[in-house]
């Protein structure tokens, strides 16, 4: 213990000076500025009256500018320093517990925030963000009419933190007129050339891109494609226990969550049998991720492997999150969570077993994906007619697949 405390008080000592420096500007504005509160002499009174110049003022105004800047940036220094001090404790040796009682460490310490990698964009996310967190979705012309379902669900529901990343100006216009957050991004042709394009594989790969400075801000951020409807606040069914949290592709316990798959090589007679653990692929249509380390790491090797490689964005997004570290190639260490495949539904979940079951009918989830089917927006308007509506029929005169 007297190392820990050792390593730990020198963070501490410079997080209390740096307090101490702030109290002191902050008594030095205070006389700049109300000097009759605390001088009572003659002099001081006629230097008081001179002050009510505009000169005078513009100048306090000027000196007290500067004071606050530098403020600010000391309380920053002691955010940091405190963040510091929090990640030197976690480190301190740790002594296994009895039998049962021993957890790992799944949640890791989230970033400290970086305002300076995008003022404007640290300046709108303390406007619509609730609680550091936001639904981000991007889209361009192609996907307009899902867009438009989507925003009246969220509106129907009460999100208030959805901010939607227009890829072309028509996009732009459109939340302008429907009242719906939007960040205008600066101008990059790799983006802008593909947001404009076609091909949906493409422009969802573009959201590893966009999204990194969301996390360096400090921001949860849950990723949403346009071919979803909301039907319940996510916020409020999430766990926050994992650097990723994502939907399913999976259509019932086993895929989404895990099974054993024996595979028979009968060539290898008595050891033919061979247990494999297999699992449905996350879903990067819609998933949450907390401002860590890990997750902006992914987010970094899907955009890397994805530029240089090209591939399905979902394939390479679940490559990186899997694959173990082995020779030649070293594994990404971030902790997973999958969410419930009735909340988070996808839409071989519905079409195939939720409206062909009359208990599961009456479950009520938290967002409706239509990841499986092409005839997405026809689908999208079914949906809300089953559960927004209440009509029962609704879903009945669509296929089980494409």
């Amino acid at each position: 213990m007297a190392g820990r405390k050792e390593k730990i008080q020198p963070f501490r000592e410079c997080g209390i000076a740096i307090a101490m420096m702030v109290g002191i500007i902050i008594g030095c504005v205070c006389t700049v500025l109300l000097p009759n509160d605390f001088f009572k002499s003659g002099s001081l009174k006629i230097a008081s009256a001179s002050c009510e110049s505009s000169e005078r003022v513009k100048m306090f105004k000027a000196e007290f500018a500067i004071i606050s800047e530098k403020n600010a940036e000391l309380s920053k220094q002691v955010r940091e320093q405190t963040e510091k001090v929090r990640l030197a404790e976690q480190k301190a040796e740790i002594k296994a517990g009895p039998f049962g009682t021993v957890t790992g460490l799944q949640t890791n310490p989230t970033v400290v925030p970086d305002e300076s990698v995008n003022p404007t964009l640290a300046k709108l996310l303390e406007k619509v963000a609730v609680n550091k967190e936001i639904i981000v979705v991007l889209a361009n012309n192609n996907v307009k009419p899902m867009l438009e379902v989507q925003i009246a669900s969220v509106k129907r529901v009460g999100i208030q933190n959805y901010l939607v990343v227009p890829l072309e100006d028509s996009i732009e216009s459109f939340c302008k007129s429907n009242e719906v957050a939007y960040y205008k991004r600066d101008q990059d042709n790799a983006i802008d050339v593909v947001g404009k394009s076609r091909s949906s594989s493409a422009v969802s790969g573009l959201k590893f891109r966009v999204v990194r400075e969301f996390l360096q801000l400090g921001y949860g951020v849950l990723l949403a494609d346009v071919d979803l409807v909301f039907l319940q606040n996510p916020f409020g069914h999430l766990y926050r226990d994992s650097d990723v949290e994502s939907m399913s592709d999976g259509h019932d316990n086993n895929t989404a969550y895990g099974f054993n798959d024996v595979f028979d090589d009968p060539s290898m007679t008595r050891s033919r049998t061979v247990y494999t653990t297999r699992i449905w692929v996350f879903n990067s249509g819609f998933f949450y991720l907390r401002p860590t380390l890990p997750s902006i790491e992914l987010l970094d090797r899907v955009t890397d492997t994805l530029s240089k490689s090209g591939g399905w964005d979902q394939a390479v997004f679940n490559e990186h999150l899997f694959y173990p570290s082995h020779p030649g190639y070293t594994g990404l260490h971030a902790s997973k969570r999958v969410m419930d495949i009735y909340e988070f539904m996808n839409s071989r979940v519905l079409f195939k077993t939720v409206r062909k079951n009359e208990e599961l009918k009456k479950l009520k989830p938290v967002i409706v994906h239509m990841n499986y089917h092409s005839d997405k927006l026809e689908r999208m308007l079914a949906a809300v007619e089953f559960y927004v509506n209440g009509k029962q029929d609704a879903l009945d005169r669509f296929s089980d697949g494409s």
